[in-house]
């Protein structure tokens, strides 16, 4: 497909007044923000389907005045449609469609599921629609604050190679950029993200559980230069930004939170948070060991206390462990 032809095909040809008609499977956090940046691009959304009142109210809100409609409505109204539902429930959901003979030659159908690529929409493609993944790198809330993070964003982009071209434009459209994902890279590129979103979430509320256990009134203000500095550091400088106690090999200070997470741990019932240190320490010596920032033997020392009164059952085999 030549680059004409796909311009023409999104719209990006502005002197065309051609644009595709969006129908959204789930107006979910997902979905209600990236049918409101598909329509601030140009396209018309011409329906959303919403199965709870959150739903109903979030489409409301980022898509004013687009319709609700069933399932099947938005499938036979849409050009383009963008699936928007739970990862579980994307296979059943295209298989069902297409069982039904509901896609059709030409329709462009788009999930933002991260783990999949497209093999997930062969169904879709067997009945001629063109098939495309993308996902946008980022944690929304379903708000228009996601609108400018959005713009700010990457998205990845899996996509058979005649077509790839399609989803690149669609991305550019809604002014994020494209990064190219290979079908069988997908769970890796999935596990990366959340490893970084997810458990840095689960990590910023466990301190600030101990904050508050220890009087602390705001726990964020405490952490928030910390955490940007540490996030900005990292990105820019890579591990060589790593620091901290276990980084300098202070034993007596890795000994001193092990026993002071304990403690509260005792006192609270919660031990998810001394277990975290535990692994995340674990993770930390390995990278100290392999930036040069301490000695094969310190690492041990640490991992030795780590391993003291562990009960997850991951006890370190060597100054290597956890270190990936």
């Amino acid at each position: 497909m030549c680059e004409t032809d796909w311009r023409t095909l999104v719209g990006m040809n502005h002197e065309d007044a051609t644009r595709l008609g969006v129908g959204i499977i789930g107006s979910g956090r997902v979905g209600a923000v990236m049918g409101n940046a598909l329509r601030a691009a140009g396209h018309a959304v011409i329906g959303v389907s919403a199965g709870s009142e959150a739903s109903r109210d979030r489409a409301e809100a980022l898509l004013p005045d687009v319709p609700v409609l069933d399932v099947e409505t938005i499938v036979e109204r849409a050009e383009l449609l963008l699936l928007t539902v739970p990862d579980d429930v994307l296979p059943e959901l295209v298989q069902g469609l297409a069982d039904l003979g509901r896609f059709t030659p030409g329709q462009i159908v788009v999930h933002c599921a991260g783990r999949y690529g497209t093999e997930v929409l062969r169904p879709a493609a067997a009945l001629g629609a063109i098939t495309l993944a993308l996902h946008p790198a980022l944690s929304f809330t379903g708000t228009s604050i996601d609108l400018p993070r959005l713009r700010e964003s990457t998205i990845a982009v899996t996509a058979p190679k005649p077509v790839l071209p399609i989803g690149q434009a669609l991305v550019l459209e809604i002014g994020a950029e494209p990064v190219v994902v290979p079908e069988a890279d997908r769970t890796l590129y999935h596990a990366a993200l959340s490893h970084a979103s997810n458990h840095t979430v689960v990590v910023l509320s466990q301190a600030a559980e101990v904050l508050r256990e220890i009087g602390v009134e705001d726990p964020a203000r405490v952490l928030s230069s910390l955490v940007y500095a540490s996030v900005g550091n990292v990105l820019q400088s890579g591990p060589s930004a790593l620091t901290g106690p276990v980084s300098r090999g202070d034993v007596s200070t890795v000994e001193a939170h092990l026993a002071g997470l304990a403690e509260l741990a005792a006192e609270t019932g919660a031990t998810d948070t001394l277990e975290t240190y535990r692994a995340l320490a674990r993770a930390t010596a390995g990278r100290a060991l392999r930036n040069g920032t301490i000695t094969e033997s310190t690492v041990l020392g640490i991992l030795g206390l780590l391993d003291e009164g562990s009960t997850d059952g991951d006890a370190a085999g060597g100054p290597g462990a956890g270190s990936a």
